[in-house]
């Protein structure tokens, strides 16, 4: 070649990303791409000699919430280490904009609490204090319904009227002109779980351009409501001409186990229909997600404070109580669900300790300790519920249209994000997909595995030249140990790196080197859609 590499990497099992493979090669990187892929003796002044190694694209997390934390822990060590090098964020109906009137008030805690001095209201502005952050991996957006909602709406219940619609989507507008992939929606979160299927197709028809929106939906119901909420994405679906992709997609609740081939079922249909259905999964049987979820849909209405007045009313406190017990008739039940976080010191001694146990040490039912926690913590608690079926991850994870998605945000193993005992996802989803489930197991092949992590997630999204070891593809490369990749976060420790993980390149840049971070490089983009 008549110009140097950057970086050559030698004698390379190559997966592709795109299903090919693995063929031996060498893979040479220049100014953030791959311009060469063959079997000639090149020189470099940077070599990397991968023998024994897999060299794959970089993994693309299409769950991530990091939206906050990534402004916190930049370096996105949680991440980097495991073999992600681009986030899809803004899921679940929440997004880092617009912050809005009562949208930018209910984030406040969440930005103080990881001791964010910037405050933004769309998200340009948000965009570039995130690149004056020069993040380790690269980040893509989707738009927040909820965001959407509260800024025009606050968290009152009732349906939108048109001029409220309106509103919102000259506002999602012109967050995808800022580069957002989407909308997300969270339809167990306020005010998203004020919002009905009408409401939904009317903001949709209003957003879309002509292009296919991408949709993205926490389900109104992963349990007890599961089909009827598949059914509802694919309403959004056929009528308002979107592209959806469930987000991470389960069976809640041993008594909605049976569910999962009725499910599926449904999804299949829908694809041979014609329709552009995906979904993503987490390798774990345990949720995470806060703690007022237990309560009614009403408990919400108004906001945090009105939330908060109606836990201390005597009365309504009944009420609650008598929605959980009726929710989940067996007390054995708060057995399976872990505080993950809490905010406040002295509460740190439930972290880690299920409901159950927590009411034990305090002579309390499950239902009235939820409700004391909940008030204690300002309503400031992260749990994990373990909730879901082995057998059924397996049927997820096999299927044709699943990718995979952390649900969690970049951490540091130190500092303002390393708190808590978080779900450990957030430290070894991807080489837990990829050593047990698809290498350990065989629930498809290394270059099947690999594919659902870089390709296809890339080609779902919009995202372009990304997901490919192809020459011109930006050089987001990871390469690792068939043979010893493997989590090490538990849900006691999850604060553990994860092993198999050799290096890591983002946009040419080398980020994890034989296993460890440099934490000088920095080479992270903001990723925006072309056109929606």
């Amino acid at each position: 070649m008549k110009e140097p590499l950057d970086i050559l990497i030698r004698n390379a099992l190559v997966y592709d990303g795109g299903g090919g493979g693995p063929f031996k090669a060498s893979v040479g990187i220049r100014d953030a791409r791959i311009v060469y892929i063959g079997n000639d003796k090149i020189d470099s002044s940077g070599i990397i000699d991968s023998d024994g190694l897999a060299l794959c694209p970089g993994f693309i997390d299409t769950h991530s919430h990091s939206e906050f934390s990534i402004l916190a822990a930049p370096q996105c060590e949680s991440k980097i280490m495991q073999g992600v090098t681009t986030e899809i964020n803004g899921n679940c109906g929440l997004s880092a904009a617009p912050l809005l009137g009562e949208a930018g008030k209910r984030r406040e805690a969440d930005l103080n609490e990881l001791e964010i001095s910037e405050r933004w209201s769309e998200f340009a502005g948000y965009l570039d204090i995130l690149q004056m952050r020069n993040p380790s991996i690269n980040f893509a957006t989707l738009t927040g319904h909820n965001n959407l909602r509260a800024s025009v709406k606050g968290y009152a219940g009732g349906r939108a009227d048109d001029n409220e619609i309106s509103k919102m989507a000259e506002l999602a507008r012109k967050s995808f002109d800022s580069g957002s992939l989407g909308l997300s929606t969270g339809l167990i979160y306020p005010p998203g779980i004020f919002t009905d299927t009408e409401e939904l197709l009317r903001l949709v028809r209003a957003i879309n351009r002509g292009e296919k929106l991408m949709y993205t939906s926490h389900m109104r119901s992963e349990g007890d409501r599961l089909i009827e909420s598949i059914e509802e994405v694919l309403t959004i679906c056929r009528e308002g001409r979107a592209r959806v992709h469930i987000s991470h997609i389960k069976t809640a609740g041993k008594k909605n186990w049976h569910k999962v081939d009725v499910a599926l079922d449904i999804i299949n249909s829908a694809v041979d229909e014609g329709l552009e259905v995906t979904f993503d999964r987490y390798p774990y049987t345990g949720s995470s997600t806060d703690l007022d979820t237990l309560l009614p849909s009403w408990a919400y209405e108004g906001g945090n404070d009105e939330e908060c007045r109606r836990l201390r009313d005597k009365s309504t406190r009944k009420r609650f109580v008598e929605h959980m017990k009726s929710a989940h008739e067996e007390k054995e039940y708060y057995g399976s669900v872990v505080i993950a976080s809490v905010y406040n010191e002295e509460n740190r001694w439930m972290e880690g300790r299920s409901v159950l146990d927590v009411a034990g040490a305090t002579g309390l039912t499950p239902e009235d300790a939820v409700i004391d926690i909940l008030l204690k913590e300002n309503l400031r608690v992260t749990v994990i519920f373990l909730s879901m079926s082995e057998d059924n991850l397996r049927k997820f994870l096999v299927h044709p249209r699943c990718m995979i998605g952390s649900d969690s945000s970049v951490r540091s193993f130190e500092g303002v994000t390393a708190k808590g005992k978080p779900h450990p996802r957030g430290f070894g989803t991807f080489p837990r997909f990829l050593g047990k489930y698809v290498i350990g197991e065989g629930l498809m092949s290394l270059k099947e595995g690999i594919r659902r992590i870089t390709s296809l997630p890339a080609e779902t999204f919009g995202i372009k030249d990304r997901g490919k070891i192809r020459e011109g593809y930006c050089a987001d490369i990871v390469i690792l140990d068939p043979e010893s990749i493997k989590d090490t976060a538990t849900y006691e420790e999850p604060f553990r790196k994860p092993q198999g993980i050799e290096y890591v390149i983002v946009n040419g840049k080398v980020v994890v080197h034989k296993g460890m971070l440099n934490p000088n490089a920095k080479p992270g983009m903001i990723i925006k859609a072309d056109n929606i």
